[in-house]
């Protein structure tokens, strides 16, 4: 482990600290020691597993300014935004470990007309190691939908931060072990691509990843050596739409936030907008003055940070420049807003649906806004993208509202908001097609990071045994015919 990695202020160069590279004997103790680990964690059962992790919970409460400064200090975001992050993480930390056993906990299920005299039951076992690859755009939040879960639902976590936030991760495991100092329930190995790459042929027995969709498909790949199965969260191209009856200012300000906040880093965040022709021009100008009264900047007071990781502006750049090259206008800002580390808020409209602004994740603090004829229009659009993580629908008519989310091709959809199913511990978050697959976040999250075990019991001899190879015509037709009445009518 002779490489180091260096973790700097993504606008001042500043070190934040200098951190070892795992190379792929590093990550294989790692997961050796958290196979053993993870049979002691299994072996407190829910009530011991929930006390550490409230523990665990609590003292990150308490601490919560700490951490937002080293969020702060790696991505640059506001500290208001890092701390609004942490607080999220934390809600669903003690949702997860507080849920965890009326989730999975063994439980009688029907047997049925046929297995009558047998008993049923199914519960939900930890899976034994998990290992998570986290993104830097989020870097408690996002990395804790599935660490937490994980850890919930009695498995050991090895947890490899992005390169360019460490000090998280570290700062997360250092955490865990006033917490929890008894095993190594959750390890952090910090690393760049190449520890990532360890970390899923290693022997874990599920890998989460959140990243982007071309890394997803690698670490899909490096898995199936080992049939490691895969969660993967690999963004979007999120829509939101406006109908004619729409409170105009609200979708503006939910735009701005969705499509602004953090830099326009957010997997969930507002990249397309889709504007009923009747109201186009009215919303297109309120969001216009919105948009214009954004800065980003490194002071507290600033609206947003900097584009986190140095190649994020060129990609963003890119995109402005394909949609104006085909013929969009820029309503607000244009090529010359991308200002490295800084890009300023841009507006777009009458953009082609084919260009890269539309069919590609910008990841930046861009909105496309487009005009539709009608409702119908606009899921169709918002549906021909190849990503479906989450979307948007702005209408004072709350059916109407509820049918056009119904439509959408997507994980999750706000309804005269953005974003909020983030905030709500109780429901899973993931996507479709290119956003991936899989579930964190909720009880679909905690069964995630877990195998279904089920166990019959005969409760007496049945009184018309079909389970024998010596069945006899005449029970066979007595079967048929209770089969008859019970399907039948």
């Amino acid at each position: 482990m002779a490489a180091r990695l260096c973790s700097v202020h993504p606008v001042t160069g500043d070190l934040v600290g200098e951190y070892d590279i795992a190379d792929p004997a590093d990550v294989a103790t790692a997961v050796d020691r958290a196979q053993a680990a993870a049979e002691w964690w299994a072996g407190l059962g829910f009530a011991g597993r929930r006390h550490r992790l409230l523990a665990w919970k609590r003292l990150l409460a308490r601490r919560i300014d700490d951490l937002a400064d080293v969020v702060r200090a790696e991505t640059g975001k506001p500290k208001s935004d890092a701390v609004l992050e942490v607080m999220l993480a934390v809600e669903h930390l003690d949702w997860a470990a507080r849920n965890a056993r009326p989730v999975l906990r063994r439980r009688r299920v029907g047997s049925g007309i046929l297995a009558a005299n047998l008993a049923a039951t199914l519960e939900y076992k930890p899976l034994g190691v998990v290992g998570v690859i986290g993104p830097w755009n989020y870097p408690v939040y996002t990395p804790m939908g599935s660490i937490s879960y994980a850890l919930a639902a009695g498995n050991a976590v090895v947890f490899k931060p992005s390169e360019f936030t460490p000090a998280v991760g570290v700062w997360l495991a250092e955490r865990w072990r006033e917490a929890v100092p008894e095993h190594p329930v959750l390890q952090v190995v910090t690393g760049d691509g190449r520890t990532g790459a360890a970390l899923c042929v290693a022997g874990v027995d599920k890998l989460a990843f959140t990243g982007s969709t071309a890394t997803g498909k690698r670490v899909m790949a490096a898995c199936a050596q080992t049939l490691t199965p895969v969660v993967i969260e690999a963004g979007g191209k999120d829509a939101l739409i406006v109908a004619a009856d729409a409170d105009l200012d609200a979708a503006a300000r939910a735009a701005v936030f969705g499509g602004l906040g953090n830099a326009g880093q957010t997997c969930a965040g507002v990249e397309r907008v889709y504007v009923v022709d009747s109201v186009y021009d009215d919303f297109l100008g309120r969001l216009a003055a919105l948009a214009a009264h954004v800065a980003p900047g490194a002071e507290e007071t600033a609206r947003y940070g900097p584009m986190t990781t140095p190649t994020q502006a060129d990609v963003v750049r890119g995109h402005i420049a394909d949609a104006l090259g085909r013929g969009a206008r820029a309503v607000v800002g244009g090529v010359d807003s991308v200002r490295p580390p800084y890009v300023e808020p841009v507006v777009l409209t009458d953009v082609p649906e084919d260009s890269t602004a539309v069919t590609e994740e910008t990841f930046g603090p861009t909105l496309v806004v487009n005009r539709v004829a009608d409702l119908d229009e606009a899921v169709r659009r918002a549906n021909a993208s190849r990503f479906g993580l989450a979307a948007s629908v702005f209408s004072r008519d709350g059916r109407r509202a509820l049918e056009v989310a119904g439509r959408l091709r997507t994980g999750a959809v706000s309804v005269n908001g953005v974003l909020g199913f983030a905030a709500i511990p109780a429901l899973p978050f993931g996507g479709v097609g290119d956003s991936g697959f899989g579930r964190i976040h909720g009880a679909d999250g905690l069964r995630e990071f877990s195998r279904p075990h089920a166990v019959t019991r005969q409760r007496f001899r049945a009184p018309i045994d079909l389970m024998t190879l010596d069945r006899k015509p005449a029970a066979m037709s007595r079967a048929v015919k209770l089969f008859a009445l019970r399907h039948g009518r």
